[in-house]
């Protein structure tokens, strides 16, 4: 499977952001603007719709849930103790790493669902669907938590604002209950979406900063290892010990293994950290992605 084709157009979005910020008139003037819309607008829209899509079949796939949210918490647990780590700590800064920790658990859903659909047709899609419908609400309130309390705000009142938030709890209720999108709303709200992807990817390149990266290079190398490196191995162990089939296994190991989410950058910078970071921890990750997606697939032989 070419995993290049999967992961490109990702990187080549970050990198077109960048040369029309640095090389054009189009500068960061323009693209504040931008990462308001898209994190206000365009983002819950996108998740939303993504989340609603498919009806959460909790039941069948429970064994699946079950292992992505032991990895999960497992990298959630990791990413927020680095700073308390003794040997580590004092490398570490506090702020970049409250907007860098969810580059460790967040993940890009669209790779995971077009390789679920390539790994498992049908079936793969359903449990993808499932799985990220269940695990990105969690997954959200997880990044937002350590920016809440670092910025001295209330977690609770941060979390009930957070449009991100907002829109994945609503659309999990809303998939619970059985409701629906018309179908006449659908093609705007798909526009919407892809709107969203491309405009945050963008503006991801717009912010990115190399040399944000030689400030937080122990960060870097922390948050990057356990998306890459300790999540893909926690969803190996936890297949086999959860004795999941060979379908469940594939869509739980690209759920691990993929490149972090590119929402990332946008959330970090419009809760007033250092945007720039997170932007060239998303482009690395981004790449890092060729290399853990064939590893992790190739333990399923």
């Amino acid at each position: 499977m070419a995993y290049a084709q999967l992961l490109a157009p990702d990187f080549l979005l970050i990198l077109c952001g960048y040369l029309v910020c640095r090389f054009t008139a189009l500068g960061r003037a323009v693209w504040q603007p931008v990462e308001s819309l898209v994190y206000y607008l365009l983002f819950p829209v996108l998740l939303f719709q993504s989340i609603v899509r498919s009806p959460l079949q909790l039941y069948e796939a429970s064994g699946l849930v079950a292992a992505g949210l032991g990895t999960g918490l497992v990298a959630i647990a990791l990413a927020w103790s680095l700073p308390y780590l003794p040997w580590l700590g004092r490398h570490i800064d506090r702020a970049d790493h409250a907007a860098s920790a969810q580059v460790a658990f967040r993940f890009n859903s669209f790779i995971v669902l077009a390789l679920a659909d390539r790994l498992a047709g049908s079936q793969g899609l359903l449990m993808a669907a499932v799985l990220i419908g269940v695990c990105v609400p969690l997954f959200n309130v997880a990044a937002v938590w350590p920016m809440a309390r670092t910025k001295g705000r209330s977690v609770l009142g941060e979390l009930l604002r957070n449009p991100l938030v907002i829109a994945t709890v609503t659309a999990v209720a809303t998939n619970l209950l059985g409701l629906r999108l018309p179908q006449w709303l659908e093609p705007t709200l798909s526009r919407m979406g892809a709107a969203a992807l491309a405009l945050g990817l963008m503006a991801a390149g717009a912010g990115l900063q190399w040399g944000q990266l030689a400030r937080g290079r122990w960060l870097s190398a922390c948050v990057l290892g356990i998306r890459h490196a300790v999540q893909p191995l926690m969803a190996w162990l936890l297949a086999r010990l959860l004795r999941l089939d060979a379908a469940q296994t594939a869509v739980l190991m690209a759920f691990c293994a993929v490149s972090t989410s590119s929402t990332c950058y946008v959330l970090a910078a419009r809760m007033g950290y250092n945007g720039s970071y997170v932007a060239a921890l998303v482009t690395l990750s981004t790449l890092l992605g060729l290399i853990s997606l064939p590893l992790a697939l190739s333990l399923l032989t």
